[in-house]
């Protein structure tokens, strides 16, 4: 079978490589800025579909569905992003004859609608956070708030990634908040529509893995904390989490295969709870896609979600059974971005001057990008996971700071540094999370830590000039001007060290 991904980057790479351990010729697409990235160069074969920018290209469903005609595909996995939660691109697919590796169109669009997923949830019984229909208007929004209590979380119908999402914690803030909601649910998913929800403070995000197939099978594979996000992005991710027991674990996975069980699932997807402090979790979502904190997953229950995948779309039954699937060790994933953590994340695109991966025992980086990548603005930021394993969460974390030391990117700017720091941070480490915890840190001091920190990437810049000024220098000026050069010199080097230890201006 020929398998086009619909996708770039480190999670093409990914299901290029499941693809040849299963025996599948893999294709690669590629926008013009893309043509010489990793993935472009590892798949079987790679075909042009557009300009930079996504709408052009990886949001272009005709182009791909021309590359896929043209190659001679026989399936599509869209990978996580762009097109893989469109119901009417899975639709494409299929009636152009291709096999879709995702769930069925129809469910993507069922549980594509917040509204509609929570209702279901409430139908087959999985506890939900108390919420409204689409508001049509502020004043629908304050009846809501006053029965269930400020403060309320505004959502957008059609969400995820934290876009189209507002606090409220007075009647003031109402009207501001649901334009603001609205408009960004109708620039990011073309729906301007908002419900509310009540707002759970300070609460956890667990979410459950689920699997199933097309004999209504559905397993879980327990749950994966996701609590340490910015502005509602995830950035690292961990399983099992310290706050979930086997009596927790059991109930959430009972909630999450009933949702999927009542959409009548297939394929790989996630499904997302709250878990408040005292005990309670709330069904949030589901995501009808491979995660991309799957590799969590992977490695603590010893399976391989893009595998099963591809062999359940091609008709292939799940041969595991629940009781079977037994969580052993823990795994930490930390997403690494083209962002400066020291200049309040700013993207920070440019080619990759030197990149070293960590490695070792417990080791797994999942990257996108190599020594001379370019990193263009055009998509997202997101280079590599960095995913750890080892027989406790206590491993883990000292294995993932020998790892976070061990790598290097070197040209730009990535959040390397927030990672390092955040290994010194008490709550962290003790594994006490929730999903305002890193937004407060960066707001309370932290980003000044980060400086203070230095960062070994700065160092290794800070090497590279100084021997470049010194061979420069000692094969291409009279004598002299070598001892002018000399002094020069050691300004840079003396610099450069400055730099390395985070004193440099913002």
């Amino acid at each position: 079978m020929r398998i086009l991904i619909a996708n770039r980057g480190e999670i093409a790479l990914r299901i290029i490589r499941a693809c040849r351990e299963l025996g599948h010729e893999s294709v690669a697409v590629y926008s013009d800025v893309d043509h010489t990235q990793p993935h472009v160069l590892a798949a079987d074969l790679a075909l042009p579909i557009g300009p930079a920018p996504a709408r052009e290209s990886y949001l272009n469903q005709e182009a791909i569905l021309a590359a896929a005609a043209r190659a001679g595909a026989g399936a599509v996995h869209p990978g996580y992003g762009f097109l893989a939660e469109n119901a009417g691109f899975a639709r494409a697919v299929e009636a152009a004859g291709l096999i879709w590796i995702g769930p069925p169109p129809q469910v993507i669009e069922l549980l594509g609608s917040k509204t509609a997923a929570r209702d279901l949830a409430r139908r087959v019984g999985a506890p939900i956070v108390p919420g409204s229909d689409p508001l049509p208007d502020a004043a629908a929004a304050r009846r809501f708030a006053e029965e269930v209590g400020y403060p309320i979380l505004l959502k957008a119908v059609g969400g995820g990634g934290g876009k189209g999402m507002r606090v409220v914690r007075e009647s003031a803030e109402m009207d501001e908040a649901l334009a603001r909601a609205a408009s960004e649910g109708k620039a990011f998913f073309a729906d301007e529509r908002v419900y509310a929800e009540k707002l759970i403070e300070r609460p956890r995000h667990i979410e459950v893995q689920i699997l199933g197939d097309r004999t209504g099978t559905i397993l879980h594979f327990g749950e994966r904390e996701c609590s340490l996000q910015r502005r509602h992005q995830k950035v690292v991710e961990e399983t099992p989490s310290v706050a979930v027991d086997d009596g927790l674990r059991r109930r959430l996975g009972e909630a999450a295969v009933a949702v999927a069980r009542g959409a009548n699932y297939r394929s790989a997807g996630t499904v997302e709870f709250l878990l408040g402090q005292d005990g309670h979790f709330y069904f949030l979502e589901v995501n009808t896609r491979l995660q991309v904190e799957h590799p969590v997953t992977e490695v603590v229950y010893g399976i391989d979600l893009v595998h099963l995948m591809i062999r359940e779309a091609l008709g292939e039954t799940l041969a595991l059974r629940q009781e079977e699937i037994v969580p052993r060790g823990h795994a930490i994933e930390c997403r690494v971005y083209a962002e400066d953590p020291l200049r309040n994340f700013a993207p920070s695109p440019g080619t990759i001057e030197l990149l070293e991966r960590p490695g070792g025992p417990g080791v797994r980086v999942d990257s996108g990008v190599r020594t001379g990548s370019l990193v263009p603005l055009d998509y997202d930021p997101m280079l590599a996971k960095l995913i750890v394993f080892g027989t406790n969460r206590q491993e883990s974390l000292a294995r993932l700071r020998r790892a976070l030391a061990e790598y290097r990117i070197v040209g730009i700017a990535t959040t390397l540094p927030l990672f390092r720091l955040l290994l010194d941070v008490p709550a962290f480490r003790d594994g006490d999370l929730h999903t305002g915890l890193l937004d407060e840190l960066l707001s309370g001091g932290s980003v000044e830590a980060l400086e203070a920190a230095g960062s070994p990437e700065l160092e290794e810049l800070a090497i590279m000039a100084a021997g470049c000024l010194e061979a420069q220098a000692a094969t291409a000026l009279p004598g002299d001007l070598m001892d002018t050069v000399e002094r020069e010199g050691a300004a840079w080097r003396q610099e450069g060290r400055r730099m390395a230890h985070g004193r440099f201006p913002r």
